[in-house]
């Protein structure tokens, strides 16, 4: 096993340890004989929650925990993504909102146990589930199996994060109960056993023989995703059969106790569908299954938060599906943290089963409306080109992918000129759906139309010698799910115009969120402001908030598609065009109150209103699209014939 190295914990855990029952105490095993786990020796249960600490911001992890733990849960599970922590190779980030540490130490605080779920693949919805984009620099890599390259970068990044985690396992005397082995691998085409015995040799030698090590998958993936020598868990919905999967998990787990380690109280959302929901007599019914069963349980989510920034995922299902920047999930707890109707039901059936904490929950955050504000017109993207790529562009003669030229999220502007008039309109197509994955074009500075991924648009080109095509591309988020290949973004094949294939490009990696925090708060860009505004264009104005303020919605009725920075913050992307999403969520920790003035910059892709105005609701809206809502379920004999799509997974 190896050694304990207490003595790199955070101080702030030291006096906590003094306190817990002495490291050579403590355990937590699987009894087989009789169908348990024990903890410290006692039959143990655990009912967990699910609730991602890169979803929330710190200063309200404690806020979100304590409202777990009063729901009557004893164990939070959480993943950690894996390029969240290493931005480049070698390189890494364990400081504030990336403090998994100080997360871990605020559930100790909560009286949370912990499931840890460190990947490195994860899902989870969020972008490349986890890996990081550096790794397609090599583009014949293949993830999430024993090819030397994935695996070199795999075991240096855990050869960093595990021996971290060693003090915190729960033999160790801190509170990490069990660690999850890769993330249902059974759903990946590869099914490499090679690649996950690597991984359960990897964990043991850096965490030693008395962590317990599990893995997860749906009841279809059980054969590619188990390990002999790792606990086999399972993980299905409400709508499921429970019955069926449990006796399914009994063929790879004969004995010890039935684990559903992610059991669905909502589910995810897509651009352009329903808000997905969960009834909660459903959920409830489920739950209270189970425990009758005995089995332990952990609800996926408990609490999703939000997709800020550019980290949302995206799944492949006959086309590309980007996943809202809303992590509702119609979870127990509210993307705003508020306790739901579905968290007092659950909190009740936990309570048949197990004490609960006494006391009561604490009510909704306040929540505070104004506005409507009008947005001044900053200028159009093109305009802060030197500013946005200081380093100026990159020269191929065809156009090279985001992870050639090192941009990792966000956006990329490339440029060519036309070497012949073209004087009537002209179709501008790009071959084997080669747009990854949104695309505004634009010739002499003037917008001409979209190409999205997957989709058929009809978009015709005139233009004179020498004029110039700009094409901004949007990078939706990498697939984050299942049989996905490595997700490449940009212009994967040049464009053709007519019978005339494009070449000779400039490639601008665009660094907009360093813009809106650095550069437009110092007011660098003294020029004259566009009358007409055409293409991606930015927004801005700024604000007061008198009194203390409170949690807020952000509502942008009549624009169509875009990014939006509270304070440099970057809040993520709104689409009211599409829908079902047409607020985003505003922290109260991210506005300054008492009278100080607030920013807000929007960059609007494609058409803003002719009022380019906002407002603050003190409520979301999250289900603004008229698209039937889809149910998903795993087993196929619960299908329903309107269930167009197969499950995604965590």
């Amino acid at each position: 096993m190896a050694p304990k190295k207490l003595l790199c914990l955070p101080v702030l855990l030291l006096p906590l340890l003094t306190l817990l029952p002495q490291a050579d105490t403590r355990s937590f095993v699987v009894d087989r004989e009789n169908d348990r786990f024990l903890l410290d020796g006692a039959p143990f249960r655990y009912v967990s929650g699910s609730l991602h600490y890169f979803r929330v911001p710190r200063v309200l992890w404690a806020d979100r925990l304590f409202k777990m733990r009063m729901s009557g849960l004893n164990t939070v599970q959480f993943y950690v993504p894996w390029n969240y922590h290493e931005p480049e190779p070698g390189v890494y980030n364990f400081n504030g909102s990336r403090d998994l540490f100080a997360f871990l130490n605020e559930a100790s605080v909560a009286n949370l146990l912990v499931i840890l779920r460190p990947g490195p693949y994860i899902c989870a919805e969020w972008d490349m589930g986890g890996l990081p984009a550096w790794l397609l620099q090599k583009p014949d890599i293949h993830l999430r199996t024993s090819d030397p390259d994935f695996l070199a970068a795999v075991d240096s990044w855990f050869k960093v994060l595990l021996p971290r985690l060693y003090p915190w396992l729960y033999h160790n005397g801190g509170n990490i109960i069990s660690i999850q082995v890769e993330n249902e691998y059974g759903s990946y085409r590869a099914c490499d056993f090679s690649y996950m015995r690597h991984l359960a040799g990897l964990f043991r030698a850096l965490l030693g023989d008395r962590i317990l090590l599990f893995t997860t998958d749906g009841p279809e993936g059980l054969k590619c995703g188990s390990l002999q020598g790792l606990y086999t868990t399972v993980d299905f919905g409400p709508a499921d059969n429970m019955t069926k999967i449990f006796a399914l998990l009994r063929k790879y787990e004969p004995r010890g106790p039935l684990v559903n380690s992610e059991y669905y109280t909502g589910w995810l959302d897509y651009w352009g569908q329903n808000h997905s929901t969960r009834s909660v007599l459903a959920v409830t019914t489920g739950l209270e299954n189970m425990l009758k069963l005995g089995a332990s349980v952990n609800m996926y989510m408990f609490h999703g938060g939000t997709n800020f920034g550019f980290w949302n995922g995206a799944d492949e299902k006959g086309r590309f599906l980007p996943i809202t920047t809303s992590y509702d999930y119609d979870a127990p707890i509210s993307e705003a943290g508020d306790p739901t109707p579905k968290l007092f039901a659950l909190r009740n059936v936990i309570s048949e089963f197990q004490e609960i904490p006494l006391g009561p929950l604490p009510p909704p955050s306040p929540k505070m409306m104004f506005g409507p504000l009008t947005l001044h017109l900053d200028g159009d993207l093109l305009a802060f080109l030197d500013f946005l790529c200081p380093q100026g562009p990159i020269r191929s003669i065809l156009p090279m992918s985001f992870e050639a030229v090192k941009q990792d999220r966000g956006f990329v502007l490339y440029r060519t000129y036309l070497t012949y008039t073209v004087s009537e309109p002209t179709q501008f197509w790009v071959p084997n759906s080669g747009v990854h994955d949104r695309a505004y074009v634009m010739v002499d500075g003037v917008f001409q139309g979209v190409l999205e991924r997957n989709m058929k648009h009809q978009l015709f080109l005139m233009g004179k010698v020498g004029a110039k095509v700009d094409i901004l591309l949007e990078n939706m988020g990498r697939l984050s799910f299942g049989s996905n290949s490595s997700d490449f973004k940009g212009l994967l094949e040049p464009p053709i115009l007519g019978q005339t294939v494009l070449t000779q490009w400039l490639m601008f990696p665009l660094k907009v969120d360093k813009l809106v925090k650095w550069w437009f708060p110092l007011q660098l860009m003294k020029r004259s402001r566009p009358q007409v505004p055409s293409g991606p264009t930015f927004y801005s104005t700024t604000f007061p908030i008198l009194g203390e303020g409170g949690d807020t919605f952000l509502f942008l009725p009549g624009w169509t598609k875009g990014q939006v920075w509270i304070n440099g913050f970057n809040l993520g992307r709104y689409w009211t065009k599409r829908g079902p999403q047409e607020t985003l969520y505003v922290p109260r920790p991210l506005l300054l109150s008492g009278g100080a003035l607030n920013k807000i910059t929007v960059l609007e892709l494609e058409n803003v209103p002719s009022q380019p105005q906002i407002q603050f609701l003190d409520r979301p809206i999250l289900n603004s699209t008229l698209h039937k809502t889809y149910i998903y379920s795993l087993s196929a004999d619960t299908q329903s014939a309107f269930e167009p799509m197969e499950l995604s997974g965590h």
